[in-house]
């Protein structure tokens, strides 16, 4: 994995869980049950991440297409090898 790819996925799960615990906290400051308060801060937290780091999502998705090419690119050529369907030089 590429260090930017570890990086934006790094940080977009940690972007999330901090949306889980910002909304738990306030419920909890509300008088919610903490179980309670987790599950909702899950449950809204999940679709409002989608709009909220948009960004940061389309980031991971580029560079997770961008690796899933350069190994069909990299299993092709191997294939193609194994066939032996490559010139020699």
């Amino acid at each position: 994995m590429t260090v930017s790819l570890v990086r934006d996925v790094t940080l977009y799960v940690l972007a999330r869980l901090a949306m889980v615990a910002v909304i738990s906290g306030l419920l909890l400051l509300a008088h919610v049950p903490l179980l309670v308060s987790f599950a909702v801060g899950v449950v809204v937290a999940m679709p409002l991440s989608l709009f909220l780091f948009k960004g940061l999502r389309m980031r991971v998705a580029d560079d997770l297409n961008e690796r899933g090419a350069a190994r069909r690119a990299e299993r092709d050529k191997l294939r193609a090898e194994l066939r032996g369907d490559t010139p020699t030089a």
